[in-house]
């Protein structure tokens, strides 16, 4: 699910089961696939003179001992099933080979030291290092694969202090949001006696002289095992090293305002905190400030709560800001502290026809990141908002990093496409030139895929971007298994990345579709406003006329479609099938929003009604209600083959939503295809999921979409 701004800084036709003698991908025959029955209660709400039925209710409270029976039974049944699929067993070992390969990320610089991270390829998660030059080496300085046996524990964010002496680091167990931090010494490699709980959504930013940092959390909960409980009423604290949680001095708090959360960012030059006041995921946002040269007083800034602000630098008094204000596609303006009226601001870089998506101040040189057609561009301002160069990206895919401060010389970023893997390249801020870094050791043959971006008109007559990858060669004869990507939501832009999730499906012979919908920030605010609220069909009516477009072009056809889609596109393909099952053949729902009118009574569910709008609203609600997936399921329709995936430990879309849903579909089935769950225990949204776990998981759904879509594996796949 969408997070708040700089914080929560998202992966992710009906067909008869005929057992066909000789075919891959098929169970063997006589196959059950009636699921265990589910207990119904008798819950209605009366919600706005409507009466609304919930006999699943039961199953959002994930702690109970008839609910864990119920996951046991679920996913005994479901395990079951997917091992008779005979071509599990290969797609597994294939995805595990393939996911073994030397990774990095984007080295970063702070202190005089490096950092980055490295997996060797199949570690459960990726290892932090630290050198005095960033072609060194380097040595181990945190590896969370020693946090747990299992894996479950992650290494979830990593703060380093001004001098890079010092380090604050978080933790998650079981994939939930809920941070602890700890501080690290970073030239012993000691763990100081610092331990900070019951952090959510918060960044960390020390202060310079290295004596503490600022951090938000919330109170303590009344019951720490229920995860479906609300979280509102986010403080923001400064930790002095060597004390008590229960001594750190408040910085700010609103009980009034008890959806208000605040992050924190110390300015380059240490002399000001920045509040960034942020209510849910709306994609606006408060500034406030401290001079930290004086008694601590926090001051408002830009506090109309009518566009994004980010703050890019600082030169004296003024800020250079990255905002939305009055450009929806995005701009940057200097904004004087004494004066920050609107009327008073100085444009430095004006709206273009491209998505602003990033800018940095490194060298003296803003690096401006742009999106065209959801793809990257970058090039260079000097500090007068003069271009000065574009940065020569390899091809049409996604560039990332450019951090640094303005001292520095040089920055580094990664660039990845659909057949390229994470290449991260050295950029001199003076010549202009990359060079390659660090470039991972893949054996692909490139030549043999192609990559494709079509415009197809969604069913208003709006001209939707689609990226499109296949073998060349690929006939175009209407039989081509097609999995159809989206999210659509949340201002999030979906761009091009290797997967080797993404290859393997590839390497099986599929096509792959990633449908840039309207609701996502592909194109900006416009784009954005455009599949939310009220507008939150576009979306829906975008994915199903890319359906339609890859049948009609040949490609594929409905009973060869597997959709997918992860958090809010867990509900697009909720929506999607309980809308036109016909049109698609198979259906992959990840953690998602399928209650809609539930969804904002559990955990940090409320933060959304800035895309979905609120069930407690009378007009929302008959919005919400004619598209809610759980809601919207009829008996004795035949769907398709569906397997809904979420972890029990997700405390984010708890999956209470998940269970209701696929309860729901399997006792409604009027056909003969497969609605099963694959829960993940000690596993949450996503984030900090072992490497291992996340093998499994793909492998499992795309050996059902195999299954499902009578899918023939290559000859030495």
């Amino acid at each position: 699910m969408a997070t708040p701004i700089r914080t929560l800084t998202l992966w992710l036709s009906s067909l008869l089961l005929v057992a066909c003698a000789g075919a891959q991908g098929t169970l063997a025959p006589a196959v059950d696939w009636k699921p265990p029955a589910t207990a119904k209660g008798d819950v209605v709400d009366e919600l706005h003179g409507e009466q609304v039925a919930d006999p699943y209710r039961w199953l959002e409270d994930s702690e109970a001992p008839e609910v864990r029976s119920w996951i046991e039974a679920q996913n005994a049944h479901t395990n079951g099933l997917l091992g008779q699929i005979k071509e599990r067993a290969r797609i597994r070992e294939r995805m595990t080979r393939l996911w073994d390969y030397e990774r990095y990320t984007t080295p970063w610089k702070q202190g005089g030291r490096y950092f980055w991270f490295r997996n060797d390829g199949l570690q459960a998660h990726s290892v932090l290092y630290t050198a005095d030059s960033p072609s060194a080496k380097g040595r181990v300085l945190i590896d969370p694969n020693t946090f747990s046996e299992d894996g479950t524990v992650a290494l979830s964010g990593f703060w380093v202090s001004e001098d890079g002496s010092k380090a604050v680091f978080s933790k998650s167990d079981a994939g939930t949001d809920w941070r602890q931090l700890f501080v690290l010494d970073v030239e012993t490699g000691e763990q100081h006696d610092d331990h900070l709980r019951w952090i959510k959504f918060s960044s960390v930013a020390w202060t310079h002289d290295g004596a503490g940092f600022f951090y938000a959390r919330y109170d303590a909960p009344e019951d720490p095992k229920n995860l479906e409980a609300v979280q509102q009423g986010q403080k923001l604290y400064y930790h002095r090293l060597g004390t008590a949680q229960e001594e750190d001095q408040l910085v700010l708090e609103r009980p009034d305002k008890p959806r208000w959360g605040f992050s924190p960012s110390v300015t380059e030059d240490g002399t000001t905190l920045l509040i960034y006041n942020w209510e849910g995921t709306e994609p606006r946002n408060r500034l406030l400030f401290v001079d930290l040269a004086k008694p601590w007083e926090v001051k408002p800034l830009l506090m109309d709560f009518d566009a994004r602000y980010s703050v890019i630098g600082k030169d004296g008094s003024t800020l250079f800001v990255k905002t939305d204000n009055q450009a929806p596609r995005g701009r940057v303006v200097a904004v004087e502290m004494n004066n920050p009226k609107p009327e008073a601001w100085r444009e430095v870089i004006p709206e273009s026809e491209h998505t602003l998506t990033g800018v940095g101040l490194v060298g003296e040189r803003f690096v401006v990141q742009t999106m065209r057609d959801a793809h990257s561009h970058v090039a260079i301002h000097d500090l007068k908002g003069a271009h000065v160069r574009d940065v020569e990206l390899p091809g049409i895919g996604t560039a990332s990093g450019f951090g640094g401060k303005r001292t520095d010389t040089e920055t580094f970023y990664s660039y990845t496409s659909f057949l390229t893997p994470g290449t991260i390249y050295r950029y001199d801020i003076a010549s202009g030139v990359s060079e390659v870094f660090r470039s991972p050791s893949v054996e692909m043959d490139q030549d043999a895929y192609t990559v494709e971006q079509v415009f197809y008109p969604s069913k208003d007559g709006t001209k939707i971007p689609m990226f499109l990858v296949y073998a060349k060669g690929m006939k175009r004869d209407g039989s081509n298994p097609t999995y159809l990507y989206g999210y659509g939501g949340f201002n999030i832009a979906i761009k091009p990345r290797y997967s080797t999730i993404y290859r393997v499906w590839l390497e099986m012979g599929g096509v792959l579709a990633i449908a840039n919908l309207r609701g996502g920030g592909e194109y900006g605010k416009a784009w954005h406003d455009a599949g939310r609220l009220k507008n939150k069909q576009n979306v829906f009516d975008d994915f199903h006329a890319a359906a339609e477009w890859l049948t009609e072009a040949g490609i594929t056809r409905p009973d060869r479609i597997g959709i997918g889609g992860r958090s809010n596109g867990g509900l697009l393909v909720g929506a999607a099938i309980t809308q036109r099952p016909e049109l698609y053949g198979a259906a992959l729902p990840g953690v998602g929003v399928l209650d809609m009118l539930r969804f904002h009574k559990f955990t940090i569910g409320w933060a959304w009604t800035s895309d979905y709008g609120s069930p407690d609203d009378p007009e929302m609600f008959k919005v919400l209600r004619a598209y809610s997936p759980l809601h919207n399921v009829a008996p004795g329709t035949k769907y398709p083959a569906t397997l809904v995936t979420t972890g029990d430990h997700d405390d984010r879309v708890v999956p209470g939503h998940s269970f209701k849903f696929a309860a729901a579909l399997q006792e409604a089935h009027g056909g003969s295809t497969p609605i099963m769950i694959r829960i993940e225990t000690r596993a949450g949204h996503g984030a900090g999921k072992p490497t291992k776990m996340r093998i499994e998981e793909w492998s499992d759904q795309w050996s059902f979409l195999a299954y499902a879509l009578k899918m023939e594996l290559p000859a030495g796949f």
